[in-house]
C-alpha cells in the first residue's frame, strides 16, 4: 500500500485526539477517545486501533506521525519522575532551595515555594572551579566523582543532573564529569546544564537541568516503547514530537532533551490557529483552546505566535507568577487558564460561586460521564443548559447522564438557593468571565486591543464557549474549524522540523569580540545541521535564524532581538542597535537610547521547510439552505431570548459552503458542539470552517 497519510495525535488531560490527513486529496479524518491517565501510551494504541478499524486504513499507509503530549508536564506537577540527584560545584548545592530569594507576593510573608525535585540529601558538591570568564582553576577529581555517584546509585537514584558553576562559558568540567560517569556507570541517565540550558543564572540553569533529568528515563521508556509498538503494527517511518516552541524533532532528539516537550500540546494548538488564520486570510488572531482540563490563549500577530525563553512549572499558586520552578527553554508565549470542560464548580468561604482551577480530568471525569464523578463541572452545566446532546457525545459512542449532572449541580444550587438551571448558567457565566479576563490581560500586557483581533476557537469545549468569551472581549468575529475538538492534533502536522540552540556569551555590544561571536554561531550551526540531517532534511532546504537576548546595561531582564544572517562585525552595531530599540519600543512604548546595550545570550534556530498542508475544498451547492442540515429542535437556555427556547440543532457535516445560520442555534459534530448566541450569524466557508459574526 502506498504511504499517503500524515497522522497527528495529541494526548490531553481528558481526551486523546487523532487526525489523519490524506496528503493527496487534503481530506481530513478525526477520532477522539478518553485519555488513559494510568498508561497514556496504552490509550493511544487502543484509540489508534479503533480509529483504523472504523475507517479501514493501516499504519503502513502513514508517511509521517507527529505526536504532542502532556506526559512531561504531568510528571513534574504530580511528582512522578524518577529518583534524581544533582552534582554541582562545592558550596552551591542549596541554590535549588534558595532560588531567587524573592517573594512573589509581597503581602504574604509566609509564601510557599515548590519543593525542589531533588531533596537535599541527593544534592552534592564536588571540588572543581571555573572562573566567570571560563578559565579552569580546579578540575574535577575522577575518584571523587566515581565514589559519590556509586553511593548515590546505592541509594536508588536513576538519573543525575550535573550543573557546575560557569559551565555556560566553558563546559570542559561538565564534559569531563560526563566522561567519567559514562565509563563507570554507562546505564545511568545523565543531563548536563551546558547542554540543556547554557545560559546565565545558576538557579534557572540548575532548575531546568533537574527537570530534564527528572523525566528523562520516563520519556526514553515511553517513546521507545511507543515507537516499537507503532513499528510492530506497521508504521515504517520515524516518530516525531512536537516541541514547546512550535517545531518538531525526532523521538531520538526529544529523548536527549525531554524538557523541551513541557508545552508540547498547547504549542500544537497555537500552530493550528495560525494555519486556519492563513486559510481564512486573517493574520491577527487570538487562539482559544479549551479542552477538558484547561484553556489556553495565545496571541498571533501577523500569523505568528511569539516565542519566549522561560516558563514556570508546578506553581504553588497556579496564577501567581514566581510561585513555580523556572525552566529556560524556548516556548510559545501563551497563557494557561484553569478552565476546561472538567473544571469543578464550588462555593468559597464567602459564599461565592467559583469554577476551577481543579478539574475532574479523565478519571473520574464530570458526573454526566457516568464514570464515578460526583462533583459539578462545566460539562454538567452545559448538559443542563441544553447545549449538549446526551445521545451524541463523541458521535454517540458515549452517553451522558442528565440526571447525574443535575444531582451534581444541585450541590452548588441548593446552598445558593438557586434552581439547577440558574446554577448551571452561573457556572457557564463564571467560567466565561474567568477566561475572558485572563485573555484580556494577556493581550493588554502586550499593548494589544482585543477588539482588533479575530478569535480562532477549538478544543472539545471551546466552540461552546467561544461566542460568549468573544462578546465579553469585544471581538466581532470567531473562526471555528471543522472537527474543532481535535484541532491541536492537526497543528502537529503544520509544524516544521526545528530546534533552537542557545549559548551565553555576555558582553557590551560596543565592546564585543566579533571573532568569538562568529565562532560561536559556526558551532551552533554545526550542531543544527547535524540535528536536521539526522531527521532527514536535505542541506539545500535547511534555514538558520539568528537572534540575541539583549538588555540595557543595569537591567535584569532581556528581550530577544533578531540578527542579520551574515557574519556579524563591528560594522553591524548601528543596525543591531536600531533593531533593539524597535523591539524595545514595541514592548514598552519607548526606549532610552543613552545607555549602552548588553548582549547576554546568542540564539540560533535550525529549521527545515514548513510542511505543505492542503485541506480538501468543498464547492457551494446553489440553492442549498441550512434547512438541509437541520436535525431537529432542543430546548436550550439563552437568557437574552427569554430563557429556555426551542433551538434549532444542525448537523455541521451537512452545512455546505455559503450557508448561514443565525442564532440562537446549536451545531453538532462528533468531537465538539458549537453554540451560536442570539443574533449572531455563522457562515460556512469553502473549507467548512464556521466564521461567526457577532451581533
Amino acid at each position: 500500500m502506498p504511504a499517503n497519510y500524515a497522522l497527528g495525535f495529541d494526548i490531553g488531560g481528558t481526551f486523546t485526539d487523532f487526525v489523519r490527513l490524506d496528503l493527496e486529496t487534503g481530506a481530513v479524518r478525526v477520532y477522539k477517545v478518553l485519555t488513559d491517565p494510568q498508561d497514556p501510551a496504552r490509550g493511544v494504541l487502543q484509540g489508534l486501533n479503533a480509529f483504523m478499524q472504523e475507517m479501514d486504513w493501516s499504519l503502513g499507509q502513514v508517511e509521517a506521525a507527529i505526536h504532542s503530549t502532556t506526559l512531561i508536564t504531568n510528571a513534574v506537577i504530580e511528582r512522578k519522575g524518577v529518583p534524581t540527584a544533582l552534582l554541582t560545584t562545592k558550596g552551591f548545592r542549596d541554590i535549588l532551595a534558595m532560588g531567587r530569594e524573592q517573594i512573589y507576593d509581597i503581602y504574604d510573608l509566609f509564601a510557599d515555594f515548590p519543593e525542589p525535585l531533588v531533596p537535599r540529601h541527593w544534592r552534592h558538591g564536588i571540588a572543581e572551579r571555573m572562573t566567570r570568564d571560563g578559565v579552569p582553576l580546579q578540575t574535577p577529581d575522577p575518584d571523587e566523582v566515581r565514589d559519590l555517584v556509586r553511593r548515590l546509585q546505592g541509594q536508588g537514584i536513576q538519573s543525575l543532573a550535573v550543573g557546575l558553576l560557569h559551565s555556560y562559558r566553558n563546559p570542559a568540567h561538565e564534559r569531563a564529569v560526563k566522561h567519567i560517569i559514562a565509563n563507570a556507570f554507562p546505564d545511568l541517565s545523565l543531563s548536563l546544564s551546558s547542554e540543556i540550558a547554557p545560559v546565565l543564572g545558576e538557579y534557572e540553569r540548575l532548575a531546568t537541568t533537574v527537570v530534564d533529568a527528572y523525566v528523562k528515563p520516563l520519556v526514553a521508556a515511553y517513546l521507545s516503547g511507543l515507537s516499537a509498538e507503532l513499528a510492530r503494527r506497521g508504521y515504517r517511518r520515524r516518530l516525531y514530537l512536537m516541541l514547546s516552541a512550535g517545531g518538531t524533532a525526532t523521538a531520538d532528539t526529544a529523548c536527549e532533551q525531554p524538557v523541551r516537550l513541557l508545552e508540547s500540546g498547547p504549542a500544537a494548538g497555537a500552530l493550528a490557529a495560525g494555519f486556519y488564520g492563513h486559510l481564512t486570510g486573517v493574520q491577527d488572531l487570538l487562539s482559544f483552546d479549551m479542552g477538558g482540563t484547561t484553556a489556553k490563549a495565545c496571541l498571533l500577530h501577523e500569523g505568528r505566535a511569539a516565542v519566549v525563553h522561560q516558563l514556570e512549572v508546578a506553581r504553588v499558586h497556579r496564577f501567581k507568577k514566581g510561585s513555580g520552578m523556572p525552566v529556560v527553554i524556548p516556548v510559545m508565549d501563551m497563557i494557561e487558564i484553569g478552565a476546561g470542560g472538567g473544571s469543578l464548580a464550588w462555593i468559597d468561604e464567602l459564599g461565592l460561586l467559583k469554577v476551577g482551577p481543579h478539574s475532574a480530568g479523565a478519571s473520574p471525569g464530570p458526573a454526566c460521564y457516568g464514570l464515578g464523578g460526583r462533583q459539578p463541572t462545566v460539562t454538567d452545566a452545559l448538559l443542563l443548559l441544553g447545549y449538549l446532546n446526551p445521545n451524541y457525545f463523541l458521535g454517540g459512542r458515549m452517553k451522558l447522564d442528565l440526571a447525574a449532572a443535575g444531582q451534581a449541580v444541585a450541590q452548588v444550587a441548593t446552598p445558593l438557593q438557586l434552581s439547577e438551571t440558574q446554577a448551571a448558567w452561573g457556572i457557564y457565566s463564571v467560567v466565561n468571565e474567568n477566561m475572558a479576563a485572563a485573555a484580556r490581560i494577556h493581550l493588554i500586557e502586550k499593548g494589544k486591543d482585543p477588539r482588533r483581533y479575530t478569535m480562532v476557537a477549538f478544543g472539545g469545549a471551546g466552540p461552546a464557549h467561544a461566542g460568549r468569551v468573544a462578546r465579553i472581549l469585544g471581538m466581532r468575529r470567531v473562526i471555528i474549524p471543522l472537527a474543532a475538538g481535535v484541532t491541536s492534533a492537526l497543528g502537529c502536522l503544520a509544524a516544521p522540523l526545528s530546534f533552537e540552540f542557545v549559548r551565553a556569551f555576555p558582553g557590551r555590544l560596543d565592546e564585543m569580540d566579533w571573532g568569538a561571536v562568529a565562532a560561536l554561531f559556526a558551532e551552533l550551526e554545526h550542531h543544527g545541521r547535524a540535528v536536521l540531517h539526522d531527521a532527514g532534511v536535505a542541506p539545500s532546504v535547511m534555514t538558520f535564524t539568528r537572534a540575541a537576548d539583549m538588555r540595557l546595561v543595569g537591567q535584569i531582564h532581556e528581550i530577544t532581538v533578531p540578527l542579520p544572517a551574515e557574519t556579524l562585525t563591528a560594522e553591524h552595531i548601528p543596525a543591531v542597535q536600531q533593531t533593539f530599540y524597535r523591539v524595545y519600543r514595541e514592548l514598552y512604548s519607548r526606549a532610552y537610547e543613552r545607555l549602552p546595550i548588553q548582549v547576554v545570550n546568542w540564539r540560533l534556530v535550525a529549521a527545515g521547510p514548513a510542511p505543505s498542508i492542503r485541506l480538501e475544498r468543498q464547492a457551494a451547492v446553489p440553492g442549498t439552505t441550512a434547512e438541509a442540515a437541520l436535525k431537529g429542535y432542543r430546548r436550550a437556555y439563552f437568557p437574552k431570548a427569554g430563557g429556555f427556547v426551542e433551538t434549532p440543532v444542525y448537523n455541521r457535516y451537512r452545512l455546505v459552503p455559503g450557508v448561514s445560520v443565525r442564532g440562537p442555534a446549536i451545531l453538532e459534530e462528533r468531537e465538539s458542539t458549537v453554540v451560536i448566541g442570539p443574533g449572531d450569524e455563522a457562515c460556512t466557508d469553502e473549507y467548512l470552517n464556521l466564521v461567526v459574526q457577532m451581533a
